[in-house]
């Protein structure tokens, strides 16, 4: 074989290997990997029960329920079009409050409820998601 021949034999191995390797580690990240809903994508994607999702959007101003165990907390969050419920047991952050911008992670029960496994809430009076403040400033802007 002559050495041109062997070095196009082994770039074209290394051209696949390299993307073998690709596919296998998008692959291993798909069921890892945690997408990002706002409520209405949520809702209109019918995302399953149980798969790890973040859900982000405002607070809904009056929708915050204390259980009596002191640690469980039902909200509703909120895009402004949709709204889904959410429940969360755990230490909310701080800056957590009613009309405020919010992304939990977790995963939708059968019956439709986020249930929460992490709550991480604005870290400024102006700071929103930048998907939330395009969908807001859409469902605004539809309103007029």
């Amino acid at each position: 074989m002559k050495p041109k021949h062997q070095r196009l034999t082994l770039a074209l191995l290394a051209l696949a290997a390299i993307v073998g390797a690709t596919l296998l580690a998008m692959s291993a990240l798909r069921d890892q990997a945690s997408y990002f809903y706002t409520p209405g994508d949520a809702i209109r994607d019918h995302v399953e029960p149980g798969r790890a999702v973040r859900l982000g959007g405002m607070v809904a101003g009056g929708s915050i329920r204390r259980a009596a165990d002191g640690v469980t907390i039902d909200f509703v969050v909120t895009d402004g079009k949709q709204s889904v419920p959410v429940r969360f047991k755990g230490i909310v952050p701080d800056l957590f409050k009613e009309n405020s911008g919010v992304v939990a992670e977790g995963a939708f029960d059968a019956g439709g409820t986020f249930v929460a496994d992490t709550i991480l809430a604005k870290h400024d009076e102006r700071y929103m998601p930048p998907q939330i403040a395009g969908e807001m400033h859409k469902s605004e802007s539809l309103k007029k």
